[in-house]
């Protein structure tokens, strides 16, 4: 099985590089650098083998996965491709509330649907991914249509909420994982609800808290880091809110942002603290020789570009080694003094 397994994902990388198109139908850029990328996928095959076969056993003939140290162990580790819709719906709950409401996203496409989110979903469509091959006016397998009813469903269960913009490259990240439009709805719905509560409200309050809880986390783990950026007026917000938004869709490799969301999906929001603080704490020193604003912005932007995020597995090995512990009553109690702290700049912003 595992040798199967791995000379057919050995023919997909070999196929989609001759294409200049990533397994998920990502294209690649003029200088892509392929030599990179070739060695870290001779390592990573068989890593992805052995997991796959780890993760056959672990599921057995149900398909189902229950919580616990060793599924824990397993997500840190990485899902395969084949699983992965399933154990992010089963470990976040998510099969849960389907199971309990079966026909809802059925019922939802089915209502009338207010003007003004039909257009903000539709001005959104188009910029979701123009690189990606399956989010092109002219797919043969286009994912447009399907991002489109998810949003809109999302949208409709979510008044208070709508559509905002950032769901988009979450929802299209995941049709093209599950390619199925009703479990990213539910995964979606799971992720904005449950996970990641107030991130996108109209104020942001859960976001903007978040951003300045990741600054808090960096003056604890990296010190002069934050006491540069204080020194040079650059606020925690400029650094990490498209970071948080899309859940670094936008900005990593889509194998790295899988990885990321295999942990976000089983552990929360936590992790999204770990992967900011390891790339400020990995890129420290190249941060501090940036001797004023319009460097130092220069260099947090491209340190989401910095070699370590290609590769996947060394990144998430880092992530929960570098920042060294972070207790969830820590959290709680940076999360309640930078609540605090939002809504007081936000008040001082209205008089």
């Amino acid at each position: 099985m595992a040798e199967v397994l791995r000379a057919s994902q050995t023919d997909v990388v070999t196929l989609q590089m001759q294409l200049d198109v990533d397994p998920y139908g990502f294209e690649r850029p003029d200088d892509f650098d392929y030599e990179s990328y070739d060695d870290f996928m001779s390592n990573y095959l068989g890593i992805l083998s052995r997991r796959a076969k780890k993760w056959e056993d672990l599921l057995g003939m149900e398909k189902s996965v229950k919580k616990g140290t060793k599924v824990k162990r397993y997500i840190r580790k990485g899902i395969p491709r084949e699983y992965r819709g399933l154990v992010w719906m089963e470990v976040s709950k998510a099969q849960d509330l389907k199971d309990a409401d079966p026909d809802l996203y059925s019922t939802l496409l089915s209502m009338p649907i207010p003007p003004e989110i039909v257009e903000s979903i539709k001005i959104d469509i188009p910029r979701t991914f123009p690189d990606n091959i399956y989010f092109k006016v002219d797919s043969l397998d286009g994912k447009r249509q399907p991002l489109y009813n998810v949003l809109v469903a999302f949208a409709q269960k979510n008044p208070s909420v709508g559509y905002c913009q950032g769901l988009n490259f979450i929802a299209g990240i995941l049709l093209l994982i599950t390619e199925d439009e009703e479990t990213t709805f539910w995964l979606l719905r799971i992720l904005v609800e449950k996970i990641l509560p107030d991130y996108y409200t109209k104020d942001m309050m859960g976001l903007l808290t978040d951003v300045e809880v990741l600054g808090e986390l960096v003056r604890l783990k990296v010190p002069k880091v934050h006491e540069h950026l204080v020194s040079h007026d650059v606020t925690w917000a400029l650094v990490a809110s498209k970071w948080f938004i899309c859940l670094f869709a936008e900005v990593l490799p889509v194998e790295t942002i899988l990885r990321i969301w295999d942990c976000l999906y089983y552990e929360g929001s936590k992790i999204l603290f770990r992967v900011g603080v390891t790339l400020i704490k990995k890129n420290e020193e190249k941060i501090l020789a940036a001797k004023n604003f319009p460097d130092i912005i220069s260099v947090l932007k491209s340190i989401t570009g910095d070699p370590l995020v290609t590769d996947c597995h060394l990144l998430m090995q880092a992530i929960f080694k570098e920042p060294g512990s972070f207790p969830r009553s820590l959290i709680s109690r940076l999360r309640a003094q930078c609540r605090v702290k939002v809504q007081k700049q936000k008040e001082e912003l209205k008089s």
